[in-house]
């Protein structure tokens, strides 16, 4: 199978570093955070377990925090009752403790909900339709599609947008208080129907759902949408730095134009003061009140359609061809007082303007932009996550075919792992780079490598039988449990005369260059092989059942080769293979996984994703292994020696019934 294989790390150290750079400069002398203490978020929707993808945000927001002696909130944007369920919370907390993270910051528990915010939200909302800044919209949704015009075509105004505010505040109760059927009202904000950025041509910001919410149960009917209650939850939580996937890129300008106009609701204090500076900037000397001028002229496109917003842009078009000198002009004298006479309706161009006094002087959430996490042979939709669980193509969330953090977890991947995946992913501006599966995979093999002990198994097993060896006689010998790390010690492992050995390590026909077991046909002699730890042999015949399969091997050892004395390399071998006692194997159930997907872009081509399954992606073996394999607890993870990296089955594994799942392969055999 050949593809496109990414295995570097991102292209450049800048591209790399640009979200460290920003903060740099936020926190800077002059910068707009200055002498704030840095503060993240991670904000899921509790709709589903978190993916791959999720883990590369979870290390970014909560690392950043961490490098920058700052605080990263845990945050549940739970704002569609229809979809959420605190199973989903409480798995979604549990994933981010595992990977390593948490959100106490001093004294500080920093655990939220956007539900405890729905007060406020309101208010807020309420703010919008008072300052003319929202409307309740009656279109049905297919009209309100087809008044929206396209990314070339503008969109067209609602015959609801001119209502009164005191007609939209009323509606607005009666949807609160349930008076007005689902589906038949949204409140959307006012901004532009015409605007190139479809996503500010007046988007719902809040909508009728008559649904029990996990932490509110009925007490509301209304419910913001998530566009609209994640800047409020941002500022609200004083965070300075919201770090989103470019998806959101085209949804920054609605998240500034959110904040900054209920600003005299969300910055009460720094609203204030603000009045007070911009009043003495109108009474006081030219320098610093021009300057404002100078940048609130620079800013005007920040002005709406409110009457004192359009008079204000009047008196701006005469400064086109030069900005007046003194604050003595007419013209700057009535922006002054237009301004402080309707101050909530320039809140925006305040916030602008205001920098020549203090950067971001109304303390106001940012967000930026990172590239989202592009994994060959995934799919990370929840929605075709949830078709996979519920159409029943893996066993639940948690089945280690699945991108899920959960499923991630059941297949043997450690926090350290997915720690060093997300490092080497790295961010990015640049959008549709796609990293190899074969990265993840090799993250986790180089951290197992590090930590995992070596035991044995016999996947697939196959009857050795050593006619010269003592009938009855058993003896022990020793194991290292890590080669290169002796520190881990050794373990004891039984020998006798029937052994368990892999079905493939014996040859009937031998394919050419095989060097394991095999009987010649010729006559000639067999060549010898090295059991591990223990002896050489050499092959002497085999037996079959009627089917003509191979059910047992008979071979002969060497007694002066066993390892470790001194005649262990008098014979020389070409191949060493593994084994197992029979007398004291446990039989053991071996889960092996290949990717649930067989092409690197499921979500690619014509057709459906599930198009794209891999056939006979799991695998179930009756298998044997060693007793201090199956004396393992859940979620230990060793090395199967020759096989792979291998798991104890987080909810089947007993040391009565072993049960392990394929973690990774010794080595990537995908790209061949």
């Amino acid at each position: 199978m050949t593809e496109e294989r990414n295995t570097a790390a991102p292209e450049t150290e800048e591209s790399r570093n640009f979200i460290l750079n920003l903060i740099d400069q936020d926190i800077a002398e002059g910068g707009q955070f200055q002498g704030q203490t840095v503060h993240t978020r991670f904000p899921p929707e509790p709709n589903g377990y978190l993916h791959i993808g999720h883990a590369k945000s979870i290390c970014l927001n909560f690392g950043l925090a961490r490098d920058y002696g700052g605080a990263c909130h845990m945050r549940f944007d739970d704002t569609n009752p229809v979809k959420e369920d605190q199973e989903y919370v409480d798995g979604i907390m549990d994933s981010v403790r595992w990977l390593g993270f948490d959100w106490k910051f001093g004294n500080e528990t920093n655990l939220y909900f956007a539900s405890s915010y729905f007060d406020d939200m309101f208010r807020f909302a309420e703010h919008l339709i008072r300052t003319g800044y929202a409307y309740v919209d009656e279109q049905t949704a297919d009209e309100m599609r087809e008044n929206r015009g396209t990314l070339k075509e503008p969109g067209k105004n609602s015959p609801y947008r001119d209502r009164s505010a005191e007609e939209n505040l009323k509606l607005f109760h009666e949807m609160r208080d349930g008076k007005h059927p689902e589906g038949s009202m949204v409140v959307r904000a006012k901004i532009d129907m015409a605007s190139p950025n479809i996503n500010l041509r007046d988007p719902a910001i809040y909508r009728i759902r008559f649904a029990d919410h996990h932490a509110t149960g009925d007490k509301w009917c209304v419910y913001p949408m998530y566009t609209f209650a994640h800047p409020i939850e941002d500022s609200l939580e004083n965070i300075t730095h919201s770090i989103c996937t470019l998806e959101f890129e085209d949804q920054r300008a609605f998240y500034n134009w959110a904040l900054e106009r209920i600003i005299p609701l969300l910055r009460t204090p720094q609203y204030e003061e603000a009045l007070k500076v911009i009043r003495a900037m109108a009474d006081g000397e030219d320098n610093l009140a021009m300057a404002f001028v100078k940048a609130a002229f620079e800013s005007r496109a920040k002005l709406g359609g409110s009457l004192p917003e359009e008079a204000v842009a009047r008196l701006m078009q005469a400064w086109e061809n030069g900005l007046p000198e003194t604050i003595k002009d007419e013209t700057v004298t009535q922006f002054f007082a237009t301004l402080l006479c309707f101050p909530e309706n320039f809140t925006p161009l305040m916030q602008a303007a205001l920098d020549v006094v203090r950067p971001n002087f109304f303390l106001l959430s940012h967000q930026y932009e990172f590239n989202r996490l592009n994994l060959t042979y995934v799919v990370v939709s929840k929605r075709k996550l949830i078709q996979l669980v519920q159409e029943k193509y893996v066993d639940g969330w948690d089945d280690p075919r699945m991108p899920t953090i959960v499923g991630l977890r059941r297949r043997g991947f450690t926090p350290k792992s997915l720690q060093n995946f997300a490092e080497r992913c790295g961010v990015s501006k640049v959008s549709g780079g796609w990293i190899d599966y074969s990265v993840l995979e090799q993250c986790l093999r180089e951290d197992l490598e590090e930590r995992a002990e070596r035991r044995v198994a016999v996947l697939r097993p196959l009857k050795l039988i050593i006619d010269n060896y003592p009938e009855g006689q058993t003896e022990e010998l020793e194991a290292n449990n890590h080669p290169q790390k002796p520190e881990m010690g050794t373990r004891r492992i039984s020998f006798s005369r029937e052994l368990w050995i892999e079905e493939g390590d014996f040859a009937e026909v031998p394919p050419k260059g095989f060097r394991r077991l095999t009987v010649p046909a010729d006559g000639t002699p067999a060549k010898p092989v090295r059991l591990r730890y223990g002896y050489v042999i050499v092959p002497t015949s085999f037996e079959k059942d009627e089917s003509g399969r191979v059910t047992a091997v008979h071979a002969e050892y060497l007694p002066e080769t066993r390892s470790g004395s001194e005649g262990s390399m008098s014979v020389k071998t070409k191949a060493t293979i593994h084994w197992l006692d029979a007398k004291t194997a446990v039989p053991a159930e071996i889960r092996v996984y290949d990717r649930l997907f067989n092409v690197p872009h499921p979500d690619e081509g014509e057709g459906s994703f599930l198009d794209r399954l891999t056939p006979d992606s799991k695998t179930v073996l009756s298998s044997y292994v060693e007793p201090a394999a199956a004396a393992a607890a859940r979620d230990d993870k060793f090395q199967f020696e020759r096989n792979g990296y291998f798991v104890a089955d987080r909810e089947d594994h007993t040391a009565e019934k072993p049960v392990f799942n394929l973690a990774v392969g010794l080595k990537d055999s995908w790209g061949k």
